[in-house]
């Protein structure tokens, strides 16, 4: 296994969410991190904290998660030169955090929706899965016995439907079958494969702010029993990563302890 190994992270967002503290978390591990996003704006303020805190970030913005998209920007990450590396370093670790978070009525779902909703839970993912499943596989195994480890974040909407998840359940229902099969078959060349149920709101910047009352806000950012913290997800994404070959979980569920399930 090279010294320092690279994650692969898709879908960041502004950097406050579980994509930018995956980042952050694996960098502190020693992982060097390409983040993929849409947008360069995005990508910016992760790649920057990442950077001043002594890691290794680079930004690889892409305009879609269509699967050439994905499919180019991996030639970008095979390309790059990471300072001090005497050869390329290993992709060890990626995470598929995109997102299309469309709830709506069903009536009210349009075509531009169902398309968004395929890419970031199909097209993009098949085209991601495949680019990281052809990087691990020329891996030898490392000290816990793998190749490297391919995260999933999945949601409530993972198992099951709601009225307003008609399109968004029915994505996220099949990043989770793919996930799965993804695991089946890989499992036996130690390439580990795992999926994240993530059961509750998450404290980001744009949870936040969608509470209007300062009131709500405040108890919403300081009461962990009730939202998620995107670093501990980030924590259990490393565990998940260190886990060795004779126990490894397909499907972690992860929920806030005052969570109704």
């Amino acid at each position: 296994m090279s010294a320092r190994p690279i994650i692969v992270i898709a879908g960041v967002g502004n950097g406050s969410g579980t994509g930018g503290a995956t980042a952050r978390v694996f960098s502190k591990a020693g992982y060097r991190v390409a983040l993929i996003a849409r947008g360069t704006d995005r990508l910016k303020k992760a790649t920057e904290e990442i950077n001043q805190a002594g890691g290794e970030a680079v930004a690889f913005p892409i305009e879609s998660y269509g699967y050439k998209a994905l499919t180019d920007v991996f030639g970008a990450i095979r390309a790059h030169q990471w300072p001090g590396a005497s050869s390329a370093p290993e992709i060890r670790a990626a995470l598929w955090n995109a997102g299309a978070g469309v709830w709506k009525p069903f009536l009210e779902v349009t075509e531009e929706d169902l398309q968004l909703t395929v890419d970031a839970n199909i097209t993009g993912a098949f085209a991601f899965s495949r680019e990281i499943i052809e990087a691990f596989k020329k891996n030898e195994l490392d000290e816990s016995g793998k190749r490297g480890t391919l995260i999933f974040t999945g949601a409530t909407a993972s198992l099951r439907g709601n009225v307003i998840t008609s399109v968004f359940a029915a994505g996220k229902f099949a990043l989770r079958a793919l996930s799965q099969s993804l695991n089946k078959e890989f499992g036996k060349q130690n390439i580990h494969v795992a999926h994240a149920i993530i059961d509750g709101g998450i404290l980001t910047d744009a949870s936040l702010a969608r509470r209007t009352d300062e009131a709500a806000r405040k108890a919403y950012k300081e009461d962990a029993n009730t939202r998620l913290d995107p670093e501990s997800i980030a924590k259990s994404y490393l565990y998940l990563a260190n886990q060795d070959r004779s126990a490894w979980t397909w499907e972690l569920d992860l929920r806030p302890a005052y969570e109704k399930w």
